[in-house]
């Protein structure tokens, strides 16, 4: 028998689209649990790294460049940033590849930044224009950084850490952003049309995981497209490209859908197939994991549950 998991977006990434009748009755028969929110949390839960560490950083630049089991350093991602200040205060509008940097683009920018961190001991690099990498002795204090997608559209004054370690970070942090700002480079992008890069976002530090010590996955294959759980999906299963659609089951498959935005296309290409499935006995059990920290659980007797009240309201209503 056979199992799927579909990780899906927080709900207000639908806005007003909502979930057709069919699946919504259905839904309205799973087991729901209540767990914690965040994409950052909806990844731990899927794989389970050692002593609840996050070193997402060493774990891509394994993926990336396969040098970051070297001795005594530890990496953090620098990736490349956008902030936009406005009338509350600062936030981050974009990061990574969602600026659509080139080699050219990396290039130009780098050079300027490399002897800020440099001096501070630490080696700044880019083998991906949407991945920037700083190699740290692995002594080095680095405080707890949020990860871009937790902070993505918020005010960073509400994510104020006054740790020693975090003001010698953001200080570091400054002059990069004053370096970016008045580089001419940025000027060319914003002349384009384009994003400019404005800032570096630090997060996912730490050491590449011993190799003694296994990371573990209930899934036998995970499907993605994002580059951050695919490089969690290397260090303890199999990670393959996401499909167009749901078709045949496997054992133990994990779907990541967190990038779609269309529901309608996610509930007929995805859902409605995998309940069909769950119907007619080729899949065992359906979980359905939302970056608002609801996890559904469907087996193909729910189907039995006529009594419970389809979920017929928004998404944020329905997971």
């Amino acid at each position: 028998m056979t199992s799927a998991t579909f990780l899906l977006p927080a709900a207000a990434r639908f806005g007003a689209q909502r979930w057709q009748q069919d699946v919504s009755r259905t839904l309205g028969r799973a087991d729901v649990a209540s767990v914690a929110s965040g994409r950052r949390a909806q990844l731990a839960r899927q794989i389970e790294l050692p002593g609840g560490t996050w070193p997402l950083a060493a774990l891509s630049r394994q993926v990336d460049v396969g040098d970051a089991d070297t001795p005594d350093s530890a990496w953090l991602r620098a990736d490349p940033a956008w902030l936009r200040p406005d009338i509350n205060g600062v936030r981050l509008m974009a990061h990574g590849d969602t600026l659509g940097l080139t080699r050219e683009d990396c290039d130009a920018l780098l050079p300027a930044l490399q002897p800020v961190f440099g001096d501070a001991g630490f080696a700044l690099d880019a083998p991906d224009p949407a991945r920037w990498y700083l190699r740290v002795p692995r002594a080095s204090p680095v405080p707890e950084f949020l990860d871009p997608s937790e902070a993505l559209g918020t005010d960073l004054a509400d994510h104020d850490d006054d740790s020693a370690a975090a003001r010698r970070w953001r200080a570091l942090a400054t002059e990069a952003q004053i370096i970016l700002h008045n580089h001419p480079w940025n000027a060319r992008r914003v002349a384009a049309g384009k994003t400019p890069v404005n800032a570096l976002w630090f997060w996912g530090s730490g050491p590449l995981p011993d190799a003694r010590v296994h990371t573990r996955s209930a899934h036998a294959q995970v499907h993605t497209d994002d580059p951050t759980l695919r490089a969690l999906a290397a260090s303890a299963t199999k990670a393959a490209p996401l499909p167009q659609a749901f078709s045949a089951p496997g054992a133990a498959m994990l779907f990541d859908l967190v990038g779609d935005r269309d529901l309608r296309r996610l509930q007929t290409d995805w859902l409605q197939p995998a309940l069909a499935a769950l119907a007619r006995g080729q899949l065992r059990t359906l979980h359905i994991d939302d970056e608002d920290g609801n996890v559904l659980t469907l087996r193909r007797w729910h189907r039995l549950r006529v009594w419970r009240r389809p979920r017929i309201a928004s998404p944020a209503a329905t997971l």
